[in-house]
């Protein structure tokens, strides 16, 4: 019996999460790579695997929206670095299925912007599912799986601590993320709301399908820390004064009580930070933690790099956001059209290497 066609992929972007989202695809026994759309005109009509630092591949990238929405494929795994409502409708009339780490991971369809595109992919036949890693996995999948070992559950969180200096991306760091300049040029810049709406639909997503009765309005903390002395940091100067570590917290609260948490701590090291936060004795980490009947804590180790150096040449959690989308894609095709969440998927995991893999 002859094994069934590969699914075509599309890669929007070819950032960090694409180009391990291509790895991902190559490796894949179900998928194949069809097409890349690029930003940059540096990168248009060269092959897609001199862009990512391969072997020539046979497919060549494009900054022609129309011509990748012509390609026959499957699937875009799409991860701009800021999504494009009107992008993601197109694609999906074009009657390509979508997987993307950059939204929608449980959107409310009442929202006249989602409604929009929940109808195209009704109208192409196809299915959207937002996915990555935190938000994406960390922050539902995984705290939802672990809560099924407890019962009377009253608080649920979900945090990452990560040292920030790892992220080989420095333009987003300095400029999105707000390192290195002041305290309120990051509270006043963009971070935030990119943040808010993906870690406010995991703690919804959380409410909902434990049946927690939350207040209306999720809380946002934010909170910085700035340098008392000079940081080592190649990309730009962390000087004192700048801002150099951040943390941000979202929290469902019942009766002005928190019951689910999801959190970031992001950090340019250990050293030289006030306030004098830490990782604390476990290091960079994600947790989840589960407070009820019993107690139960999980914690995710190989997320992040070992040193700044393997993080700048291949960050684990750039690869995992990737890998968690695109080992979705075969069940995504499957599903019916719409907009569908982990809620609404099979089980799905990753697939052997290919050296130990079924041969068909």
């Amino acid at each position: 019996m002859s094994s069934p066609a590969k699914l075509r992929v599309i890669q929007w972007a070819t950032g960090g999460v694409g180009r391990a989202a291509i790895e991902c695809v190559r490796n894949h026994p179900r998928l194949e790579l069809a097409g890349c759309w690029v930003h940059s005109e540096s990168k248009n009509g060269r092959d897609v695997g001199e862009i990512v630092g391969t072997g020539a591949l046979g497919v060549t990238a494009t900054t022609s929206i129309d011509d990748v929405l012509a390609l026959d494929a499957d699937c875009v795994m799409y991860s701009p670095l800021i999504p494009n409502d009107q992008e993601v409708i197109a694609i999906l009339r074009s009657g390509k299925n979508v997987v993307t780490p950059v939204g929608w991971v449980y959107p409310d369809l009442d929202n006249p912007a989602v409604r929009a595109i929940a109808d195209a992919a009704v109208e192409g036949g196809v299915t959207l599912h937002g996915s990555g890693i935190h938000p994406g996995g960390i922050t539902e999948r995984f705290p939802l799986m672990v809560s099924s070992l407890s019962s009377a559950v009253t608080h649920v969180r979900a945090e990452e601590f990560s040292d920030i200096r790892t992220y080989n991306a420095p333009d987003v760091v300095r400029h999105i993320m707000g390192f290195g300049g002041t305290p309120e040029q990051a509270m006043q810049g963009p971070m935030a709301a990119l943040l808010e709406s993906g870690f406010k639909m995991s703690v919804r997503m959380i409410a909902d399908h434990m049946g927690f009765r939350i207040d209306p309005n999720i809380r946002t903390v934010q909170e910085i820390a700035v340098a008392t002395a000079d940081i080592d940091y190649d990309p730009f100067p962390i000087t004192a004064g700048a801002v150099a570590a951040r943390r941000f917290r979202w929290q469902a609260l019942v009766d002005g009580e928190p019951v689910i948490t999801a959190a970031v701590n992001w950090l340019m090291g250990e050293e030289n930070l006030d306030p004098d936060w830490s990782f604390g004795e476990r290091g960079e980490r994600f947790e989840v933690e589960i407070t009820g009947d019993p107690n139960v804590s999980l914690t995710f180790k190989g997320l992040q790099p070992e040193t700044i150096a393997e993080g700048l040449q291949k960050n684990p959690g750039i690869v995992v956001t990737a890998n968690h989308c695109v080992n979705a894609i075969p069940d995504v095709c499957a599903a019916e059209p719409g907009i569908k969440t982990y809620l609404d998927l099979p089980l799905f995991a990753g697939s052997a290497a290919p050296r130990l893999a079924v041969r068909s």
